[in-house]
């Protein structure tokens, strides 16, 4: 109680007579300021850092003012690089972007819209094939196999097409893990496992790329021709293939499904993630490859391979469990009469015709009987 009366009657004496405490001080001018005291100018936007330090100690705003404007001009620095002087890129507004620095627009455009739209596209057409196969099966003969086969695939073919199968599938399997291993395989193998493995997938895509980029050119060279399209490839777009009505609808050798995945999937976006891809690996000469090349190429590299993903799951599908006898066909480069007919009628008829040869590689002998010609 005597130390709260006390601190009381100390706050009412410094109430009552502030000019006792104020005696010694020195003189003021009308300002308020000490006598001999001169204000530093005021501080201008243009100054250097070496200005603002006189006028504002401490104050660095003109230091990183010029970091953050390093993407329009250039700072200086002895270490060497393409893009020495900035630490901070321009603005940007990539699509799918806030206006914003290129690198923070390039993280958006990645994080919001490739990894998320790109991973539900690939698991939508894996549930899509699922229940087609579970609902339709596998596609069979109507008819026994005759015995008599028809060389579907010639040697030179076949490794073209496994060599390029061989890049693309550790291209697609190391690049998932690069952009999705994080979500479910970073929590069953943890921080350690992972990163080797993420590793490990980096260099596999790295030197798998020029294989690809190889092998697609070979392919597109090989199967351009029997890839043109046709009048008759309008009917089976029509009629779906019949693939949902069970339809028998004539093709010749590559039916218009087969002929969309390959200009689209093969020949447009191949081209595409070839291309992007040789820049991701600094493979162009001429480039500077900043960051912002690199941005953009990535951006575009994962948005077509995610597109050519998903469009090779219904051509490996179809290769494979959907459709019978088609997997023997690229294993052994032969097919039965009863399977050119059902399947590529067209092409069939042509062979019979003997426009086209039934053995063309004339060195290796179908297994079974030779396919006889009209």
């Amino acid at each position: 109680m005597f130390r709260i009366l006390q601190g009381l009657t100390i706050a009412a004496m410094l109430a009552l007579s502030p000019g006792v405490f104020a005696q010694g001080a020195a003189p003021a001018t009308g300002s308020g300021a000490p006598e001999g005291f001169v204000a530093p100018a005021d501080p201008k936007p243009e100054d250097t850092n070496a200005q603002r330090a006189v006028s504002q100690p401490g104050n660095n705003a003109p230091f990183w003012r010029a970091v953050r404007e390093s993407g329009q001009q250039s700072g200086y620095t002895s270490l060497p690089g393409v893009e020495k002087g900035v630490l901070i890129q321009s603005f940007v507004q990539y699509p799918g972007s806030m206006y914003t620095t290129a690198g923070e627009a390039w993280r958006q455009v990645r994080n919001n819209w490739i990894l998320p739209y790109g991973g539900s596209l690939l698991l939508i057409v894996l549930l899509a094939i699922a229940l087609f196969y579970f609902t339709k099966g596998s596609i069979g003969l109507r008819e026994a196999e005759t015995g008599r086969r028809i060389e579907r695939f010639t040697y030179f073919e076949r490794a073209a097409h496994w060599a390029n199968a061989a890049a693309f599938v550790a291209l697609a399997v190391s690049g998932i893990v690069m952009a999705f291993g994080k979500f479910f395989l970073l929590p069953i193998l943890g921080g350690t496992l992972f990163g080797w493995l993420a590793y490990a997938m980096k260099n596999i895509h790295n030197f798998a790329g020029p294989l690809f980029a190889v092998s697609l050119l070979v392919v597109i060279l090989t199967f351009v021709k029997d890839n043109l399209p046709s009048k008759d490839d309008l009917v089976w777009l029509a009629k779906g293939g019949g693939l949902f009505s069970g339809a028998h609808v004539p093709s010749h050798r590559f039916n218009a499904g087969e002929k969309l995945l390959f200009w689209g999937g093969v020949f447009l976006l191949g081209l595409i993630v070839v291309a992007s891809g040789l820049v991701l690996d600094k493979l162009v000469p001429g480039l500077l490859y900043t960051r912002g090349e690199m941005q953009i190429a990535h951006m575009i590299h994962a948005s077509a391979a995610v597109l050519m993903m998903a469009a090779f799951l219904g051509h490996i599908y179809m290769g494979t469990l959907g459709m019978k006898g088609a997997y023997q066909a690229m294993k052994t480069g032969y097919v039965d009469e009863a399977w050119a007919k059902e399947h590529h009628e067209l092409w069939y008829r042509d062979i019979k015709a003997g426009k086209i040869p039934a053995q063309r590689s004339g060195t290796r002998e179908a297994p079974g009987k030779p396919a006889a010609q009209a």
